[in-house]
């Protein structure tokens, strides 16, 4: 039976992050059109985060019973190392996934943008349906196309939407960023599973697009994000306060151009989560001064 700590565990703290930098950059576009709403931006934090770990305990549960957990590196698995039973998983999954409609319901009904319900629905298939079903689309390469769409175009634009009711190009612009930041989360803990994941028959785009060139890639999803930032500068000047990570991004970039892998990937997946979060302040921080 697993203990509460181990739960915790098994919810990936560490990854959300990943859930909350979209928001604070929908909040700060929102505020750059003069539109921001405190609540509202805490709602969809609290959507964001508990979709985040709904995604985590449904891949706990789906990669457990696949078997492609068995043998991995890196954080705990509860389903693969028999700490809990699938259907408690599985259960942990959809209970963060009701927790996040509810609170999703409760943005809707402020903003009054009743279609909003559909995409949350598509949001939540698209997190089960990443690892699970009979034919997950993450073990097809297509994992990246769902976290580039789910946390990076919708969850920036979303938020900003729900609290201005409509978006501006310096939105879609962090919404980009964002999107290709979530994705070197990906595809950094990909490039880390390549060995593994090809084994069990796990076609992550890390494992298509070969070692030498995931790692590219990773570079680009790193770097590209500061030059969208600069560009927002245009309209909003203080977005230049992004420029503070270009350290930070080129070294997870050249940590990984030169090789890391296996265990020495791990802190830079944990990197990659804080350059995520610190894009997320900084930009969205500068679109609303």
């Amino acid at each position: 039976m697993a203990t509460s700590s181990q739960w915790i565990a098994g919810a990936r703290p560490r990854t959300l992050p990943a859930a909350a930098a979209p928001v604070i950059v929908g909040t700060g576009a929102a505020a750059q059109l003069g539109s921001e709403d405190l609540l509202r931006g805490l709602l969809a934090l609290g959507v964001a985060l508990a979709l985040q770990v709904g995604v985590n305990y449904a891949n706990d549960y789906s990669d457990g019973v696949r078997g492609t957990d068995t043998d991995r590196v890196g954080p705990m698995r509860l389903t693969a190392a028999g700490l809990a039973r699938p259907r408690q998983v599985k259960l942990a999954a959809f209970a963060a996934f009701g927790v996040g409609s509810l609170l999703g319901l409760a943005l809707v009904a402020l903003c009054g943008q009743w279609w909003l319900i559909a995409v949350g629905a598509v949001s939540i298939a698209a997190g089960w349906y990443y690892t699970g079903g009979r034919r997950p689309y993450g073990y097809r390469g297509l994992g990246e196309v769902g976290v580039f769409v789910f946390f990076g175009l919708v969850a920036v634009l979303g938020t900003t939407y729900t609290q201005a009711g409509r978006i501006s190009w310096p939105a879609a612009a962090g919404a980009v960023s964002i999107g290709l930041i979530a994705c070197a989360l990906l595809m950094v803990n990909n490039l880390r599973d390549i060995p593994t994941d090809a084994l069990v028959g796990k076609r992550t785009l890390a494992v298509r697009l070969g070692d030498h060139r995931a790692r590219r890639v990773y570079a680009a999803m790193v770097l590209l994000p500061i030059a969208l930032a600069v560009a927002c500068a245009f309209v909003a000047p203080w977005s230049l306060l992004v420029l503070l990570l270009v350290f930070p991004a080129g070294l997870l970039a050249f940590t990984v151009l030169v090789g890391a892998r296996g265990f020495a990937l791990v802190p830079v997946l944990a990197g990659t989560g804080a350059y995520e979060l610190g894009f997320g302040v900084l930009l969205g921080l500068g679109l609303a001064l």
